[in-house]
């Protein structure tokens, strides 16, 4: 039996928030998510062919993950989200676990999903879904700036959250609003990175499939 597909699974999230959610606060959603797709960027985002410079993260079960070591045994795919409380996050890291992360160990590939949280908070979606790849911690967003795919929240979302008494950058351990776009890259043994898909919409996150098949054209591994 076919999995569920990622943009059906983050459909149904929104449906539900269209039944749950005050008009008002709805609105002001899917105005932000709106707004980020309009103003999006694409000259500002990583490319393929670069090649990358080293960079380090941090492991939320400890220690440090340098960009050597994610692709010292293969490729590494690298799956930007924006904090272990995010429903979206939520859908989209289980999703990879069911249909992503068993192929590409057997492709010999490296996977692991990338937050600006600090690592004591970011380590609760790992336990909370069993996950058996990495999860990290890029400080102070440095990948994702060098990335290009940063975003700040609208004034309206500030606002609504203020109300709540709540501010991204507490929630984060960072103490800023920014946060990275979703997005999904693959790098080869060589630091060149070989796929890239960035997703304004929170709620339209890369596939399974086409991951895949960036890595196996890396790896030369044929389709069954």
């Amino acid at each position: 039996m076919s999995l569920k597909s990622l943009k059906d699974r983050l459909a149904d999230l929104h449906a539900e928030r269209e039944r749950t959610w005050d008009p008002a606060q709805l609105k002001i959603n899917i105005d932000q998510r709106r707004t980020l797709v309009e103003t999006a960027d694409p000259s500002r985002w990583v490319k393929v062919g670069e090649r990358l410079e080293s960079f380090t993260l941090l492991d939320v079960e400890g220690g440090e993950l340098s960009l050597e070591a994610l692709i010292q045994r293969g490729p590494a795919v690298l799956v930007f989200f924006r904090f272990a409380g995010c429903p979206a996050c939520n859908i989209a890291l289980p999703y990879y676990e069911e249909a992503l992360a068993p192929g590409l160990r057997d492709l010999g590939a490296t996977l692991v999903a990338i937050s600006p949280q600090v690592p004591e908070r970011l380590g609760e979606i790992r336990t909370r879904h069993g996950l058996s790849f990495k999860v990290a911690t890029d400080p102070d967003n440095g990948l994702g700036r060098r990335f290009g795919i940063l975003y700040t929240a609208d004034e309206a979302s500030q606002a609504a959250q203020r109300a709540k008494g709540a501010f991204i950058g507490e929630t984060t351990g960072t103490g800023t609003w920014e946060l990275p776009q979703p997005a999904v890259v693959v790098i080869d043994h060589e630091r060149v990175v070989r796929f890239v898909d960035v997703s304004p919409d929170w709620l339209v996150r890369t596939e399974a499939d086409p991951v895949r098949e960036a890595v196996r054209d890396i790896t030369l591994v044929p389709a069954e």
